[in-house]
């Protein structure tokens, strides 16, 4: 595993940032350098994460997730199956006053969020240990976030509840998934599916935005 070498993920931070038509703070880059120092940190023990290397995972992981805040609308989100908080804790980082929900089944990954939460002082994450079906908010979100954790007709059949005809559903894809797109019930709509600029990851990023009809 290479030794975290925090000016050089400053370095490539920045000259990820330069290439989004929004900015990115120094204090916000700050935190979120912080946080690729927590997950490396933490790797080791809870294995949140395939990604070793702390430039990979600035890339990957970060860069990535941060990409898809112009296209969110909304100030109650829920990231579901978010693994150590992925995109909802550099989205939280990004966005302050909008709230999000962190949702994972394993234990592990909610002690280290809430860990992240304390630490770095991200007063806008709310971590909870829970299955995607189970979860019964009191209130509807205005958006669901999904990384890497269904098909997308397993999601939206999952999160149903999560939203009302008002909300959204925010799916982040590598290649555009043509045959998920086919698959989507009726009863949903395909609102926009975008390509995503990921400054430094190779291969396609895509988002695509779904509401129910």
């Amino acid at each position: 595993m290479s030794a975290l070498n925090r000016e050089v993920l400053e370095s490539q931070l920045k000259q990820a940032a330069s290439q989004f038509d929004f900015g990115i703070s120094e204090t916000q880059q700050a935190k979120l350098i912080d946080y690729v120092c927590m997950i490396h940190k933490w790797n080791k023990a809870y294995n949140l994460t395939s990604v070793r290397e702390p430039e990979a995972m600035l890339t990957k992981h970060i860069v990535d997730s941060v990409a898809v805040m112009p296209y969110l609308q909304g100030s109650r989100f829920i990231d579901v199956g978010t693994g150590p908080g992925l995109p909802g804790i550099p989205l939280a980082i990004m966005m302050p006053h909008a709230q999000f929900t962190l949702l994972d089944s394993l234990g592990k990954r909610v002690r280290f969020m809430k860990q992240c939460a304390h630490e770095m002082k991200i007063e806008n994450i709310f971590p909870i240990q829970s299955r995607v079906e189970d979860h019964c908010p009191e209130k509807v979100y205005d958006g669901v976030l999904s990384r890497a954790f269904a098909s997308l007709k397993d999601m939206l059949h999952w999160c149903e509840h999560l939203v009302d005809s008002k909300g959204a559903f925010f799916a982040l894809k590598g290649q555009l998934p043509s045959e998920e797109l086919a698959q989507i019930p009726g009863h949903f709509t395909v609102e926009t599916a975008e390509t995503l600029l990921v400054p430094g990851l190779e291969g396609q990023r895509h988002l695509v935005v779904i509401k129910k009809t």
